[in-house]
């Protein structure tokens, strides 16, 4: 059954409507294979697998009478520890919601369950998300299936490492910093960054639950939410299903996203922005990106290396002002006091990252206002590359999966190149696009030559996010596409 547990959404879906598998023997594979791999991977943290066996033969029971509950009819997956799922535990992470367990699932959640989902698992990430690897005091450590002593990413690290591991059909993260992309390209699968405000949020902590009960909830700027998958045709399937308006907009609003720009490879013109000063590329994972695009150039594709006209760095401290804006409200009281007694010694030319936190977190709101000022014309500059170009290739992020390292935030570094780069700049690439709202898909392209996955960031334009899965599908048959780690294939 190994076989089984690693064939794409749709093909399981496919297998099952013809009643060639059963849902139930789905399950118990993936069942089997926590059972066995999990202890030591520890990807999933909570399991309902009574209910879940329940709702299965339910799932087979109804194919039997040929009734069909939709395209996620009978498949097995699981969700990440802060989107909520009723019955199940919701605990981002964090001990003080050790014993949370919502009533309400999150919207988005409804969209698969109607579909025909079965939620059996909730997986790790960081407490409340906030961080590039997936650990916390309550659940301990996730590890990557690649290298169990490196990372799978955060803040969707466990999500990740569930399905590149085969114990799951598929999942569902999140990100504001590169938490849905930067674990996809560690464990060497798809991953889907959505447009801004076309998945809805309501049930995704934060906010701590209880606040809002009905269908109002606190708008986010920049964090998304989006699926992570074996191929890109599941990337798609599950963003048809979950895209849509907040619960209070759908008496009046509907989302309909434009199809692909184009039909096959040849027809796309791509643009290339492969590595900048300001937040370098390591060899390692530059050397696997230029070698997918040799192959797509091969292949009949049109790569010009040409990117929008917008710089690096001061894209960086816009994206840092307003990501910490949204972090900052977070923060406890008492942390936030220190932030404010150390406002007058700022200086607005100081682009260390922990200035700049500072400066986002404590930044009034006609700060806000000017900042957010300057995302817009970014947004505009962007919008005037796709003009003439149909998607952009960069680098997810600027390294391979690097070891656990549990010490202080701030004293991290990352080793690029041979020289120690700031830990912060895991998030330089994911901010590009993050701060001003676009799409963009991660591709698996291959193996460094470490022996570790490396994924290429496909950027569309702001709600073509069908473009760039589109190109994403199209990039698995030239550069290979999803490959189970060795030791769990």
């Amino acid at each position: 059954m190994t076989d089984l547990v690693f064939k794409p959404v749709v093909e399981l879906a496919r297998l099952i409507r013809e009643k060639k598998n059963s849902s139930a023997e789905l399950l118990d594979s993936y069942i089997e294979r926590y059972k066995r791999l999990n202890p030591e991977l520890n990807a999933i943290i909570a399991t309902g697998f009574d209910q879940a066996r329940k709702r299965a033969e339910e799932a087979d029971q109804a194919i039997a009478a040929g009734d069909n509950w939709g395209p996620l009819h009978g498949i097995p997956m699981t969700i990440k520890d802060n989107i909520e799922v009723a019955g199940m535990p919701c605990t981002a992470g964090s001990k003080f919601l050790e014993n949370h367990q919502p009533a309400r699932s999150a919207i988005l959640v409804d969209g698969l369950l109607n579909a025909g989902a079965i939620i059996f698992g909730k997986t790790n990430l960081p407490e409340f998300g906030a961080d590039f690897q997936s650990y916390n005091e309550l659940h301990g450590t996730t590890k990557n299936p690649w290298d169990l002593t490196r990372t799978p990413g955060g803040s969707s690290g466990g999500s990740a490492a569930a399905v590149a591991a085969g114990l799951t059909a598929a999942e569902i993260g999140n990100d504001i910093g590169g938490s849905i992309r930067h674990p996809a390209n560690f464990c060497g699968i798809y991953g889907h960054k959505s447009s801004f405000g076309i998945v809805p949020d309501h049930g995704v902590l934060p906010p701590l639950p209880g606040i809002f009960k009905g269908d109002y909830s606190i708008e986010k700027d920049i964090v998304v939410n989006g699926p992570l998958a074996r191929s890109p045709e599941d990337l798609q399937l599950l963003m048809d299903l979950i895209v849509g308006p907040e619960p209070a907009d759908r008496k009046g609003w509907q989302i309909k996203l434009p199809p692909p720009r184009k039909k096959a490879l040849k027809d796309y013109k791509i643009g290339l922005w492969m590595d900048d000063p300001v937040c370098p590329v390591d060899n390692e994972v530059g050397d696997c990106l230029q070698a997918a695009v040799h192959r797509l150039t091969a292949a009949g594709a049109n790569v010009q290396d040409k990117r929008p006209d917008v710089g690096f760095r001061e894209t960086y401290r816009v994206f840092i002002l307003l990501l910490n804006a949204v972090m900052g409200t977070s923060a406890e009281p008492i942390i936030f006091e220190k932030w404010l007694e150390k406002e007058h010694g700022l200086s607005h030319e100081d682009k260390q990252y922990k200035s700049l936190q500072i400066q986002g977190a404590i930044q009034r709101h006609r700060d806000w206002l000017l900042v957010d000022s300057q995302r817009q014309l970014l947004r505009e500059k962007w919008a005037d590359f796709f003009k003439e170009f149909d998607v952009l290739l960069c680098p997810t992020t600027c390294v391979t999966s690097f070891p656990h390292d549990h010490t202080s935030w701030y004293s991290r570094t990352l080793t690029v190149n041979g020289k120690e780069e700031p830990y912060t700049n895991l998030m330089g690439w994911a901010g590009l696009t993050n701060v001003v709202y676009l799409p963009s898909t991660i591709a698996p392209v291959g193996l460094s030559a470490g022996n570790l996955p490396v994924g290429i960031q496909v950027v569309a334009p702001y709600l073509e996010d069908r473009t760039s899965i589109h190109f994403a599908q199209l990039m698995a048959d030239v550069c290979g596409g999803f490959t189970p780690p060795p030791d769990f294939s």
